[in-house]
């Protein structure tokens, strides 16, 4: 007789979603205790979570990890690999999703929307001609990442009449929209989007100085990961009006802590929730369970964050995503 595998939920993760997926022979346990822990042979992992080496060693049956999303920031990688286990991501499942999000940001912020509802909503009518309303179309639009999600922004800016211009010295880029530095998207876009993982290298990419190169009137977007701004330098840049806006869905640390940059009317802060659409969610944690069902079936999953450290083999791309 079958013994009967063991896979938990590291955080809010739908059985009715993941239970069918990780198919017969699977026992999917969303809210696990010490006991369930140390059987379980994979674990699916919602962003936020610390998977640590105590964590790992609270269980030591542990096959494989499968992260919802493609951030693994909170995930001890080295210990992960140390111990032998895959650690999985879906890419490319919520890009539409996360692009549509960047878009609605330009949009909220270059048409003034939260300034003009505010109007509206305190009888201000005739003051209505004073709040800037702008143009997407034959704006310059400044990719920072061209991975999954930055190419299916580059289509959806390009629809609304869009210049794009991309910078990422990784990925291949399209010669017309190419330019060579950061600093060429800093100083000749009206709006910056970023889509890229937070290193050493990307944290507070966006500070005091790259700012100061910046058009006046630019609108800055980060729907990628917290920490690539620099928030007292956002808040200076708004003020001095060099950034006529600025569009967060991701904080460094999450929850963030109060931030004066996040009183200021020329902002739209979203929870972290831009790629979390009904759909989406639905689609990243059926992938999610099939990257855990195919490694406790003796198979790999398709996208490994370590797979360089193990015995999969094979090239990485862009942050060990294959």
């Amino acid at each position: 007789m079958t013994e009967t595998m063991t896979v938990v939920g590291l955080g809010p993760v739908p059985s009715d979603v993941v239970a069918p997926v990780l198919g017969p022979g699977v026992r999917f346990v969303p809210t696990p205790d010490d006991a369930e822990l140390r059987r379980a042979a994979g674990a699916i992992v919602r962003a936020a979570v610390r998977v640590g080496p105590a964590e790992l060693d609270d269980m030591p049956e542990l096959r494989v990890i499968a992260r919802t999303g493609v951030g693994v920031d909170d995930i001890d990688i080295a210990a992960a690999s140390h111990r032998g286990i895959p650690v999985a991501v879906t890419p490319g499942v919520n890009s539409t999703a996360v692009a549509e999000g960047a878009l609605a940001h330009i949009l909220h912020l270059v048409k003034s929307l939260g300034q003009l509802t505010d109007l509206v909503r305190s009888d201000q009518w005739s003051a209505r001609t004073e709040v800037p309303v702008g143009d997407l179309d034959g704006a310059s639009l400044g990719l920072v990442g061209f991975g999954n999600i930055g190419k299916r922004v580059k289509a959806l800016a390009e629809a609304f009449g869009m210049t794009v211009r991309i910078y990422d010295p990784i990925a291949e880029v399209p010669s017309a929209n190419r330019v060579d530095t950061f600093e060429e998207i800093v100083r000749g876009s009206d709006v910056i989007s970023l889509h890229v993982p937070l290193t050493e290298s990307t944290r507070h990419m966006v500070n005091a100085r790259m700012i100061e190169q910046m058009k006046p009137g630019t609108i800055l977007v980060n729907t990628s990961r917290g920490g690539l701004v620099d928030e007292d330098a956002a808040l200076e840049g708004l003020e001095s009006g060099r950034l006529a806006g600025v569009g967060l869905d991701s904080f460094d640390p999450e929850p963030p802590r109060p931030h004066p940059l996040y009183q200021h009317p020329r902002t739209v802060l979203t929870p972290h929730v831009m790629g979390l659409t009904t759909k989406s969610s639905r689609a990243t944690f059926v992938a999610a369970a099939q990257a855990v069902r195919n490694v406790l079936e003796g198979g790999r999953p398709t996208a490994v964050v370590n797979a360089a450290d193990l015995s999969f083999g094979g090239p990485l791309t862009q942050n060990g995503v294959r």
